[in-house]
């Protein structure tokens, strides 16, 4: 899949800042995203659609997501929440087709919500992706 860039990404052809590269599936921070600690949990296999993914591949993406969501609140970062965001298609607000499940951190008052469409937000620096990045390995437990 050339033109998938989560395939870029895993593929090693597509920077990336990695918070877990596993067997079935991965997680990555969001370039964009709503909050500091926002992640991306995405199968390493191309998939579409929750029609086209495998089952223990989907489950595996929610152990990580549950992990990745404990992580967050240990991490310093803020986080008085959690959402996890999956879109299943265009009308859903599916943008990038390889599915991939968003696990959110959320504060009160931080105006995030469900939305349709792209958040609105802006390109986080690399600097400031790596030091959430550090921030949540270091809170990650075995």
């Amino acid at each position: 899949m050339t033109c998938c860039i989560f395939c870029a990404i895993l593929a090693g052809n597509a920077p990336a800042t990695f918070i877990h590269r596993g067997e079935l599936v991965s997680a990555f921070m969001d370039i964009m995203p709503v909050n500091p600690g926002h992640l991306l949990v995405v199968p390493n296999q191309h998939a579409a659609s929750l029609a086209e993914l495998d089952p223990g591949t989907g489950a595996e993406m929610f152990r990580l997501a549950q992990k990745l969501a404990g992580a967050l609140r240990r991490s310093g970062l803020p986080c008085a929440g959690v959402n996890l965001y999956l879109a299943d298609g265009t009308a859903a607000g599916q943008e990038v087709f390889h599915l991939h499940l968003h696990v959110i951190p959320r504060n009160p008052g931080d105006g995030a919500g469900m939305r349709r469409g792209s958040y609105g937000h802006t390109r986080a620096s690399d600097l400031a992706i790596e030091a959430t990045a550090a921030a949540l390995l270091r809170a990650i437990e075995p």
